[in-house]
Parts: C-alpha cells; sequence; structure tokens
C-alpha cells in the first residue's frame, strides 16, 4: 500500500490542494478525483461530515489518513480550523473550454477583468456554483486556481468551469461588462447566453475588454458611493440575470 505522505510528495507539484473540510466536501460532492486526504483528527472530521455532509461521509472515511498535527501543518501554507487538506486532481483545461464553448449556454459566463485580489477571485467563484454559472473566467496574470483562490471558493472550483484565457479567447456570447458609465441594469432582461465582465477592484475594465463589450452596464449606486467590492457585484448581477 502507497504511503500517504509519499503520495502526496510526489503530486503536489501539479495537484490542486484543498484546504480544510469544506473544499474537500465540495470537491467530492462535485466529482473531483481526490488521490490522497489527511487529517489531524480523523475522528473529528468523520463527526463534522456525519453533521454538516453526510453525502460524503463515507467517501471521507475510506479516503481520510490521520497524520500528526505538526506534518499535517506542514502539508499547507496556513493552517485550517478543521485540520483536514487533500490533493485534487484538476479538470482538464480542454474539457472546460469545450464547456465554456457550449451553445446554447442555459447560464451565463462570469469573466474576471485583469483581477488582482485572490480572495475576492475565490469569492467570485463559490458565487458563481452557487447561481449555476456556466464558468468563471480570469483574464490577465491572476491563476485562478492559485490554492488561494481555491481556499476562498471552498473547492467549488470542481462545480463550473474556471480557467485563465486572453480577451480575444473569450467565448461566443453577447458580453455585458459592467461600468459606470454603463445602461441602468435594472432597465434590461440578461439572457442566459450572456458574457458577465467585471473590471479588476481598482481600474476597472482593461481597453481590450470594453472594445469587445457589446453592453457596457451599471449597477444601481448611491451618490459618493466609489464602487462595491467585486464580489458583491457579481452577485448582484448574477441575482438579477436569476431573477428575471
Amino acid at each position: 500500500m502507497t504511503d500517504p505522505l509519499d503520495h502526496w510528495a510526489r503530486l503536489a507539484g501539479s495537484a490542486v490542494l484543498l484546504d480544510g473540510f469544506h473544499a474537500l466536501k465540495h470537491a467530492l460532492r462535485f466529482g473531483a478525483e481526490v488521490p490522497v486526504a489527511v487529517t489531524a483528527d480523523r475522528g473529528a472530521t468523520l463527526a463534522l461530515a456525519g453533521e454538516l455532509a453526510p453525502d460524503v461521509r463515507e467517501a471521507l472515511a475510506v479516503l481520510l489518513t490521520e497524520v500528526p498535527a505538526r506534518t499535517y501543518a506542514s502539508l499547507v501554507p496556513r493552517p485550517h480550523p478543521t485540520a483536514v487538506a487533500a490533493l485534487a486532481v484538476r479538470p482538464s483545461r480542454e474539457a472546460n473550454l469545450r464547456e465554456l464553448a457550449r451553445l446554447p449556454r442555459a447560464a451565463p459566463v462570469v469573466v474576471l477583468d485583469e483581477p488582482r485580489n485572490l480572495g475576492n477571485a475565490g469569492a467570485v467563484i463559490r458565487l458563481a456554483a452557487g447561481f449555476g454559472a456556466t464558468g468563471v473566467i480570469t483574464t490577465g496574470t491572476l491563476d485562478p486556481w492559485h490554492p488561494t483562490v481555491v481556499r476562498g471558493g471552498a473547492g467549488l472550483h470542481f462545480a463550473t468551469a474556471v480557467e485563465r484565457l486572453a480577451v480575444p479567447e473569450l467565448p461566443e456570447g453577447p458580453l455585458y461588462a459592467l461600468d459606470p458609465e454603463g445602461e441602468d441594469i435594472r432597465g434590461l432582461k440578461l439572457p442566459d447566453d450572456a458574457i458577465l465582465a467585471f473590471g479588476s477592484e481598482r481600474a476597472g475594465l482593461s481597453a481590450d475588454l470594453r472594445a469587445r463589450a457589446d453592453h457596457l452596464l451599471r449597477l444601481p449606486m448611491r451618490p459618493q458611493v466609489s464602487s462595491y467590492n467585486l464580489a458583491t457585484s457579481v452577485a448582484m448581477t448574477l441575482y438579477h440575470w436569476s431573477a428575471l
């Protein structure tokens, strides 16, 4: 039988780090391949699964290996309160691109245009998964599969298609970009095949993305309030789409 820590060492350079119980729970629920998982307290983790996620408890009972707390802490950048970590196989880029390009779409694709904050990107992926969005695309240098993004997304990268693309590579569909100079979003219905684009936290939309946009939209905002948090803007827009 392969030693779990040896298995971890071999996979760590290429696999997706699932940091914490909830990330592992969601990855398993949405079909991720998880070759190895460890915990500093197997009994407590299985009890937590019995309370919060009985649907994956049996899978966890087979998968989890208990290791000393010091060993667990050495495997993650920042120990999670649940003392659980796992490695998952990243979905193939080809499969994600096929999903993003498939038409007709039943739900929009979210585009984060040159985002900067890893935690915000993770929160957006969590939102997108919750609303059933087709996927989340980032442009620019931020890696949407960075461990901090996966932690912020609570493992829900496996519930939607997540990729990084250049603006010319964006999938087909009417592109609605959020911009303070745009039309009030309350005056229109967003189609299911929409591409919903959001600018970076400080710089807004890039010139390339703005030029690609078919429509500019703005969210309702009280005068003298400068902006919303990125994840809040995405949540408001996806709610508007889902409610009409």
